[in-house]
């Protein structure tokens, strides 16, 4: 390990951890710098067949830094390992340069055979904390994967990974701002707000055949379809700051009844105790007043948690659900 190495090892830390405020204090206190000194001169070893020297080197260093690298890893130059504690990187897993790791990573293997069975990180990847990567996979040049998620596919260049299993969720469309701060996006948000516009439409769909039945109802239907679609557009300018959804995509409102110059609006929530709650019934007013000519809006907020009692006794015995 020269003296080059070591220099670049402290520029590396100061470049990606602003809490590093001295070269003293990143070679004294910094146990990821410390485990990958450690490492180097077990991986020599290693590969200069001293295998029993290494493996005890990289035992040492697991009991003073709880880091454990195997000393079969390659390990690429300027790596910063933040914090390090119960990080595991397995013998054949090969990790690039510049590459960022937080606490609690594990790069380990899915195969019981002598093979490649461990990941290979490209060069200028982040990995958050308590992230999991399996399997001789790869993880593409400056991709980036959440705190938590469990990886067992390869992921392409530049791609964000979440979730358990890890899904790619970036890189988001449009351009960022310069001073916003970088977010992890959502991708179950995605889904489910995609699911939601789908029966929204099915409902409209639902509601023109309704219309168009040749029996009196449907004549009623027809009446009062070009109000209740007009309030239906009015709040969709109602957006849940909690989602930045608006309510209708959301599913939040369950019914519009239009009678005359009143309208009646059911809004769905988990609980009317919702901090939202004012809010958003304030806003739903505004929106709907002078829409269709109406002057007086009745908003009833539905308290409708799960009922797990009410599924069971639908489809019997929670051993044959």
């Amino acid at each position: 390990m020269t003296f080059d190495y070591i220099q670049e090892d402290i520029r590396a830390i100061f470049s990606k951890d602003p809490a590093a405020r001295s070269k003293t204090e990143i070679i004294l206190c910094y146990p990821g710098l410390h485990a990958l000194w450690f490492h180097r001169q077990a991986h020599w070893l290693w590969t200069h067949q001293w295998k029993l020297s290494a493996r005890f080197l990289s035992h040492v260093s697991r009991f003073l830094t709880g880091i454990e690298i195997h000393p079969g890893a390659t390990i690429g130059r300027r790596v910063v390992i933040d914090h390090g504690m119960g990080i595991v990187i397995g013998e054949t897993a090969e990790v690039g340069n510049d590459v960022l790791i937080y606490m609690g990573v594990v790069l380990g293997g899915t195969a019981l055979e002598n093979v490649k069975r461990h990941p290979t990180i490209e060069d200028g990847v982040i990995i958050g904390s308590g992230a999991i990567v399996l399997g001789p996979i790869r993880i593409g040049s400056g991709a980036k994967v959440g705190a938590g998620s469990v990886v067992v596919r390869s992921v392409p260049p530049e791609a964000t990974v979440v979730g358990v299993p890890g899904r790619i969720a970036g890189p988001e469309c449009g351009i960022k701002a310069e001073n916003e701060p970088e977010a992890m996006p959502d991708p179950m948000l995605r889904v489910v707000s995609r699911l939601l516009d789908r029966q929204n439409r099915l409902e409209d769909r639902l509601r023109i055949m309704e219309q168009s039945l040749p029996t009196p109802e449907a004549a009623a239907l027809r009446e009062n379809y070009v109000c209740e679609t007009q309030v239906r557009d009015a709040l969709k300018e109602v957006i849940d700051p909690e989602v930045g959804i608006d309510i209708v995509d959301l599913g939040l409102i369950k019914e519009i009844r239009v009678h005359g110059t009143s309208a009646q609006i059911d809004m769905i929530l988990t609980s009317k105790a919702c901090p939202l709650v004012d809010h958003l019934t304030e806003q739903m007013k505004r929106k709907v007043l002078g829409v269709c000519g109406i002057d007086t809006v009745d908003i009833t907020v539905l308290d409708e948690p799960w009922n797990w009692d009410r599924f069971v006794k639908q489809r019997g015995t929670l051993k044959e659900i």
